[in-house]
């Protein structure tokens, strides 16, 4: 689930002659979230909604869709967008009435009442747990399976010639997956080290301080206002003061160091065993009869993000106002914190299609997919069934044209399919820092762009956050297409996704900085070099568009 985590890299801490480190680091992220927005930096609230030309917000102009177009309109139908994500808290009051339930589904009786292989599936289903109830949060990463999997056949084989050909493609994701585990475990282990050393020297300047002043607990102010000779008390103060401004806290420091933690211990443990409590075959697509009705799992903070931004309740004076009115969201949990696995993908695709959702909303992704085929096989379903995928294209600042990310539309070099759309993640500004600099982008695979930086929506038990990463550009564009089909369900997911892509909006000879990590000098290219459309959709221009495609369909028709 590393493309479903909001961290990115942003900060950089420089103490000149002690220490230099960069730390992974999401500024924005408050997981414990806040009672009300009114407690958040309300500039920021709805604005993917807003409109350029009216409100000076690089928005999708949903607000202005509502008011112009969709006051003397009634939606036909209510759309089903499948959630597939790390659960979904059903009992915000900003999602009453938005979540999809299982009509032919007797709740809590314990019977397969539609036979559709899962017992009392109320709002959608948990693939990451048993029969007994119990979940699976932590996951290890696909690399740290694959290296797992294969290191005894492949770790003392250095030539694919030595290799039968029948194997070669997985001796080549071995390497590939060894070298990312290697990286990954260097990465983290050094924050760790950083994160100790900083910690020992913040101390030690502490103390210095609190040595000078005479008290152990000093605000700000009286560190500012300190006036002195002596070299080591100069050099403590103008260190402190530096760290001030960075704005690195005690609660920033402890994120960084569970977040570390978290990789170390759970993401990227060798050791580490999660699936054996559901105890399934992960390779065998058959073995389906697993998981609960857990929608909610351990840690709903992320897919109730997501789901706040498609379809929040608008105008109810409590929150934010989702994208599309006439919604239900059908939650199912496949995306554990780490790596989802290929096959719970998969049937999580199955659960959808098969229970009526016309989108399906994907903010996650890895970079191995060993078992592609399954997911393969349940997207090529999908499009049977004119279902439209929308996913996030992830945090990592580098271009997927040239690195693969999965799943993917493409199933082979020779065929991919149409109903899908992949999101950048956009500011708020037509400026030279549109594009976010974590979001991912690609003139090739990345269809485009749209709000994903300082995003405000719902967190659990009726909280709310600020967040930013394409996993919640993501649920904006799922948004505009729910929105868009409720009132005109006979759009096919290709008339959809031609329709959004057509309305997208920018200025074709803005030139923008390419997103970067922090790691390379900023180079600026034009925005449409970053994406398919080189822009970001506009729900008002794509009503229009939807109007008229509608109309020449039904001439076409007639002829």
């Amino acid at each position: 689930m590393r493309n479903n985590q909001v961290v990115h890299f942003c900060n950089k801490i420089v103490l000149a002659g002690f220490l230099a480190f960069v730390f992974t680091f999401n500024s924005h992220a408050q997981r414990d979230g806040v009672s009300t927005v009114d407690s958040l930096d309300k500039s920021f609230l709805d604005w993917q909604n807003k409109d350029l030309k009216l409100d000076g917000i690089f928005g999708t102009s949903v607000n202005k869709t509502y008011s112009q177009i969709l006051s003397t309109k009634i939606p036909k139908t209510k759309i089903i967008v499948a959630v597939i994500d790390g659960g979904v808290d059903i009992d915000h009051d900003d999602l009453k009435g938005r979540i999809w339930t299982n009509e032919k589904e007797i709740p809590g009786n314990g019977i397969d009442d539609d036979h559709n292989g899962y017992i009392d599936d109320i709002h959608g289903w948990n693939f990451l747990g048993n029969s007994k109830g119990e979940n699976v949060n932590y996951e290890t990463y696909e690399c740290v399976r694959i290296k797992k999997k294969y290191d005894s056949l492949y770790s003392q084989i250095y030539s694919a010639t030595q290799v039968p050909l029948e194997q070669r493609s997985n001796y080549y994701m071995y390497w590939d997956s060894r070298k990312e585990y290697n990286e990954l475990l260097d990465k983290y282990t050094t924050l760790k080290s950083n994160i100790d050393k900083f910690e020992i020297r913040i101390d030690t300047l502490n103390k210095i301080i609190t040595n000078y002043l005479g008290k152990k607990d000093f605000t700000v102010e009286e560190l500012y206002s300190i006036k002195t000779t002596n070299k080591q008390v100069k050099l403590a103060k103008k260190y402190l003061i530096k760290i001030h401004k960075k704005g690195l806290t005690n609660n920033d420091l402890e994120e960084m160091k569970l977040e570390d933690s978290i990789q170390l211990h759970y993401n990227l443990n060798l050791d580490f065993e999660p699936r054996k409590l559901i105890s399934d075959s992960t390779d065998d697509i058959n073995d389906r009869n697993y998981g609960n009705n857990d929608v909610k799992g351990p840690d709903p903070f992320h897919g109730t993000f997501v789901s706040g931004i498609i379809g929040a309740i608008r105008n109810n004076n409590i929150g934010i106002n989702g994208i599309a009115d006439s919604v239900q969201i059908m939650v199912i949990r496949a995306v554990p914190n780490g790596d989802e696995r290929d096959k719970d993908v998969a049937l999580a695709i199955y659960y959808a299609v098969e229970n009526g959702a016309r989108i399906i909303n994907m903010s996650f992704g890895k970079s191995f997919s060993p078992g592609k085929k399954m997911i393969d096989d349940a997207i090529l379903y999908a499009q049977g069934k004119n279902v439209l995928f929308v996913q996030a294209v992830g945090n990592d600042s580098y271009n997927i044209d040239i690195k693969d990310q999965f799943p993917s539309r493409k199933i082979s070099d020779s065929l991919t399919v149409g109903n899908w759309i992949n999101v950048g993640a956009s500011t708020t500004k037509m400026n030279k820092n549109l594009c976010a600099d974590f979001s991912n982008y690609g003139k090739s695979t990345v269809d485009l762009f749209a709000p994903g930086e300082n995003m405000i929506s719902l967190t659990t038990d009726n909280k709310y956050a600020l967040e930013s990463g394409t996993s919640f550009a993501c649920p904006v564009v799922s948004g505009i297409a729910a929105l868009i089909l409720s009132y005109y369900p006979e759009l096919t997911a290709l008339d959809l996704k031609r329709i959004i892509e057509a309305s997208c909006t920018a200025n074709p000879s803005l030139k923008v900085y390419i997103p970067n990590d922090g790691t390379r000098k900023k180079k600026k290219t034009n925005f449409k070099n970053l994406s398919k459309t080189g822009g970001i959709p506009d729900a008002y221009k794509a009503f229009k568009i939807a109007e008229q495609y509608l109309k020449k369909s039904t001439v076409n028709s007639d002829q």
